[in-house]
This record gives structure tokens, C-alpha cells and sequence, in this order.
């Protein structure tokens, strides 16, 4: 039983050890130099409490990095999203919205025109949609690292071949970036993103060569009227709440899970949660897609990136999209 609890304290000063160097190294408002030297010494200093623990207890150690480990986390709970920085320039507004009756108005609607070279016209428009004209409910995967990790982005369709997309995102600054690994320790704010699909598709099928896939939901309209009205809620709240962006608790899957779960959908936790590129199969078993066909029919027929490439800046690109792509509508 003694051996087995120091296992445990063990193995839990090791994990705060990591945590603590890495939340130094990528935190710490110092330059890289003395961040590295920051985060070795207190690396050093855990490693020694872990050897203590488990093999000769050394209480100065101990308290040492006891003492260290809680003036840190003090100083982690600090840190809160800057409202203001040198935005990329495609996340550096946030869509907001009103709900007059059944007229939704958004503010801050992406509708950028995208070069080759990544270069883009910027365009951010306001928006009015009929909520009784809403229709379906659409996922998007954009598949950037194998296909274990995607970017999900949901697109609601309305009357007239209408399409609204939403995308969860890292807010980063001009000079910033993304990275999983950084994106774990409050280096970017939250964003959420209303798009046209003529955007915010096309710049991750065109421009930045990712593997698109569509998969058409069966969700009915009052449910998908829900689920929008709840975008809309998070997307104000955060303009005046930032958040940090997390890679592995609050990203642009986990973010949506809850909204579909604050509006009365079910689901338990599922491992395709975190590792999204499964998702599809998982919204398949909750008979979220078209259920008269298997989900390798639906996934083969899911590629959409040759056709937006095709489709380029078209007023169609939308209908473009969905040729030959299985809808439970259909």
C-alpha cells in the first residue's frame, strides 16, 4: 500500500512537472532564452521531488517544488484573453447577432474573395436570414494532418440555395500561428466564425490544399433552428467574454459538442470527440446522417475538394459542392 502511494504522488509530481515547465516555456512573458532556463530549472527541480518521493523522501525538495508548482498556478489563473491585438486579418473580427421574431440579423459575416498565394480581398458583411426558412444542417471536415485530425465547421442551408457556415477557431495575431501543442497553454483567444461556404470552404479546399469532406446531416429544421440560435448566443457572449482556445478541451469540435448538448441533443463522451477525424463515423452511429446507405457510400462520395476547385469563386459554389454528395433530404 506504501509503495502504491508513492506511485501515485509519484506520477502526480511528474505530471505537474510537465504541465508547469511547458506553461513556463510557452507563457512566460520573458524572451525564449531566459523561458528555456525557466522552464529547465523547474523541470530539474520536479524531476528531483519525483526521485525524492519514490525512493529517499527529502522534504526541502518537496516544499520546493510544492512551493514553486503553486506560485505558478496562481500565475496561470491570471491570464486572461486579450480583447485587443494585431488580428490575422481573417479572424479579426467576431460575428455577433440579434433575433427580431423569426429574423436573425448577423454582424461581421466573413465573405473574403481568396488569392493563390493566400492573400485575400477582405469583405465582412451584415446579414438578415428567415429562421423559418432554414432547411438543413450540414458537417464539414477538413482534413489537415492525416485522417485522424480534421477542422469541423457546420453549415446551415436556408431556401435559395443559402448557406451560413460556422467555424470554431484560434484568434491568431498578425505574426501568430497555430500549434497544438502551444494552443494548450492560453496562447490564442477563441473565435468563432460566420462564413459564406464560398469562403470559408474554399480557402482549406483551394488554397490551402486540405481534404475536404462533406457529409449531409438528418437533422430536422426546428432542431437545426436551435443549434444556430445557440451559435449565435456563444458568438455574443464571447465578444464580450474572450476565451482561450485550447487544442484538446476547447476547439472547434469539443466547442460544438456542447452547443448541440445545451440545446437538447444527446450524446455520451466519445473518443472520435477528441480524435475528430472520426467524427463522421461517429454522428453515423448516432443515425445523424443518411441512414439508407452505408457509411462507406456516404463517406466515398464525401470528397468535395476537386469540385470546389472547380467551382472557384462562382455565385454556385455552394450547389457545386453538393453534386453527387448523398443528402437524407434527397
Amino acid at each position: 500500500m506504501f509503495r502504491a502511494a508513492k506511485a501515485v504522488f509519484g506520477l502526480a509530481f511528474l505530471l505537474a512537472t510537465i504541465w508547469a515547465s511547458l506553461a513556463l516555456f510557452y507563457r512566460l512573458p520573458v524572451s525564449l532564452p531566459i523561458r528555456e532556463v525557466a522552464a529547465g530549472v523547474l523541470a530539474l527541480v520536479g524531476v528531483a521531488a519525483v526521485i525524492s518521493i519514490t525512493w529517499k523522501p527529502r522534504p526541502l525538495i518537496i516544499l520546493s517544488f510544492v512551493l514553486c508548482f503553486a506560485g505558478i498556478a496562481l500565475w496561470w489563473n491570471s491570464i486572461k484573453p486579450p480583447v485587443t491585438a494585431d488580428w490575422a486579418g481573417d479572424v479579426a473580427r467576431q460575428v455577433t447577432g440579434t433575433v427580431d421574431g423569426n429574423i436573425l440579423t448577423l454582424t461581421n459575416v466573413r465573405n473574403f474573395a481568396w488569392k493563390p498565394d493566400g492573400g485575400f480581398v477582405e469583405k465582412w458583411e451584415s446579414r438578415t436570414y428567415d429562421l423559418n426558412k432554414l432547411r438543413s444542417l450540414d458537417l464539414f471536415m477538413s482534413y489537415w494532418a492525416g485522417p485522424e485530425m480534421a477542422h469541423m465547421i457546420l453549415s446551415f442551408g436556408f431556401d435559395d440555395d443559402q448557406y451560413l457556415a460556422w467555424s470554431i477557431e484560434v484568434r491568431r495575431t498578425a505574426e501568430g500561428k497555430f500549434s497544438p501543442i502551444g494552443d494548450l497553454f492560453k496562447s490564442n483567444p477563441l473565435v468563432i466564425i460566420a462564413a459564406a461556404e464560398s469562403d470559408v470552404i474554399r480557402v482549406r479546399s483551394d488554397i490551402r490544399g486540405e481534404d475536404v469532406q462533406l457529409f449531409r446531416m438528418r437533422v430536422p429544421p426546428a432542431n437545426a433552428a436551435r443549434l444556430l440560435l445557440q451559435y449565435v448566443s456563444d458568438a455574443n457572449t464571447l465578444a464580450e467574454h474572450p476565451r482561450f482556445y485550447n487544442s484538446l478541451t476547447t476547439n472547434c469540435t469539443t466547442t460544438a459538442a456542447k452547443m448541440m448538448r445545451a440545446v437538447g441533443a444527446t450524446f455520451p463522451f466519445d473518443w472520435r470527440l477528441i480524435v475528430n477525424g472520426y467524427l463522421p463515423e461517429f454522428a453515423y452511429d448516432r443515425n445523424a446522417l443518411d441512414m439508407k446507405r452505408p457509411f462507406e457510400e456516404l463517406k466515398a462520395a464525401a470528397h468535395i475538394a476537386a469540385r470546389a476547385k472547380g467551382a472557384g469563386t462562382s455565385e454556385n459554389f455552394s450547389k457545386a459542392i453538393r453534386e453527387g454528395v448523398p443528402s437524407p433530404l434527397d
